[in-house]
């Protein structure tokens, strides 16, 4: 629609968007309470919570990070902001751009064990993951800098020659996204970044109608079409056999992390019983291991150990990884909290192996879990495990920079 001030158009001026995204965000409480929707009061409390979240994260990646005549990168997703099986050990950052136009991404590079920046097709509103495409990425280990780790990258559909940095855009470019993995929590630090459109406008335009419509409509398609996908995709995992987790080879060019190997299952742990998670690591940059809630939020990383990376994790003598899964503290240094779950998603994620061996898991009773692990596991004591919780919600507030 194109801009107008005449008081009489409809959109904009008698608040006809307004009145949908309303519309459509009540028609969401069906995820909550409707047919085929979680029982459990817990489930039912978090799926309350899932869609708030779920609108702020719509909120920032269409409005703050939508516009992509002057774009910005936004956090998407984060700790108080959880969906679509995020990992906890990634920053995720956000912006809209316009197939044929040009860009620079340029800033400090940081200390992240990974990173990589990559631009798709699509929209995470789409429901269309399947279609998505990479259209081109660049991970660290590509990207020049100097001495200080100050760095640009040029995109566009021609970016000058000779530029050691460039990434070409076609026409279908949409958005970028950035992922940075930490392994070290307290210690590795976020790249500082910016993103700015070349040949844009300058200054900003005051916000038009027809602009904001344009935002309003991927709003509008990520409540109706964005939170119905990502419900239906963690609704079919909770459908599978449960403790079986199955491996993807490394991905490429599906707007999936390039060279990563993801893996996720159903698991189930009653209260009296303990998951016991075991596998061999394969060489590889760095894995991970998570559970998430029936809505695929991570669940709480940052004051529970509700997840274990390769550098948190402690392997036995054997070079065997044993994770357990349990409600509550069972003196393992691999302890995984359930936060009281009995039901949820298991996700394993290995960046660059060798090879994708999937893990084996099987049930035991809590009670009997000494005699199951070997007596050379690490343990920790309810002191240890204090000042581990701490540290990592330390280091987590440092990572977000609140």
């Amino acid at each position: 629609m194109a801009a107008s001030s005449d008081a009489a158009q409809p959109g904009v001026n008698v608040g006809t968007i307004w009145h949908e995204l309303v519309r459509r965000l009540a028609g969401l409480e069906e995820l909550v309470v409707g047919p085929g929707a979680p029982a459990l009061a817990q489930e039912r409390v978090e799926g309350w919570r899932y869609l708030l979240r779920f609108l702020e994260a719509g909120l920032r990646l269409t409005q703050a990070g939508g516009d992509p005549d002057h774009p910005e990168l936004v956090r998407m997703i984060e700790n108080s902001m959880s969906w679509g099986l995020d990992n906890p050990d990634c920053n995720y950052s956000f912006a809209r751009v316009r197939g044929g136009a040009s860009y620079r991404i340029g800033g400090r590079i940081g200390s992240a064990r990974h990173l990589e920046i990559q631009v798709n097709t699509g929209h995470f509103g789409d429901g269309n993951i399947g279609g998505w495409r990479t259209v081109a990425s660049l991970i660290r280990d590509e990207i020049e800098h100097d001495a200080e780790g100050n760095f640009e990258i040029l995109l566009g559909p021609d970016p000058a020659a000779g530029v050691p940095n460039r990434m070409v855009l076609d026409d279908e470019a949409s958005f970028v996204l950035i992922r940075q993995y930490f392994a070290d929590w307290e210690n590795e630090r976020p790249a500082d970044l910016y993103i700015e459109r070349l040949d844009g406008e300058l200054p900003r335009p005051v916000l038009t109608e027809a602009a904001f419509e344009a935002r309003a409509a991927d709003l509008l398609q990520w409540i109706e079409t964005g939170a119905r996908s990502w419900a239906a995709m963690s609704r079919l995992v909770h459908a599978a056999p449960v403790h079986r987790v199955e491996m993807t080879p490394p991905l490429t060019g599906n707007a999936g992390l390039r060279g990563q190997a993801y893996g996720m299952g159903h698991y189930q742990c009653a209260p009296d019983q303990a998951l016991v998670l075991e596998f061999t690591p394969p060489q590889c940059r760095m894995w991970g291991v998570q559970l998430c809630n029936v809505w695929w939020e991570s669940m709480e990383f940052a004051r529970r150990q509700s997840s274990l990376n390769s550098h948190q994790a402690v392997l036995d003598p054997d070079g065997v990884f044993r994770g357990v899964v349990a409600h509550r503290d069972p003196g393992c240094a691999n302890w995984i909290d359930c936060e009281g779950h009995t039901d949820g998603t298991i996700a394993v994620r290995y960046l660059f192996p060798d090879v994708v061996n999937p893990p084996a898991l099987r049930v035991v009773p809590l009670a009997d879990l000494a005699q199951v692990l070997p007596a050379s596991s690490p343990r920790v004591t309810p002191a240890e495990r204090r000042q581990i919780l701490a540290r990592r919600s330390r280091a987590v507030q440092l990572r977000y920079r609140y």
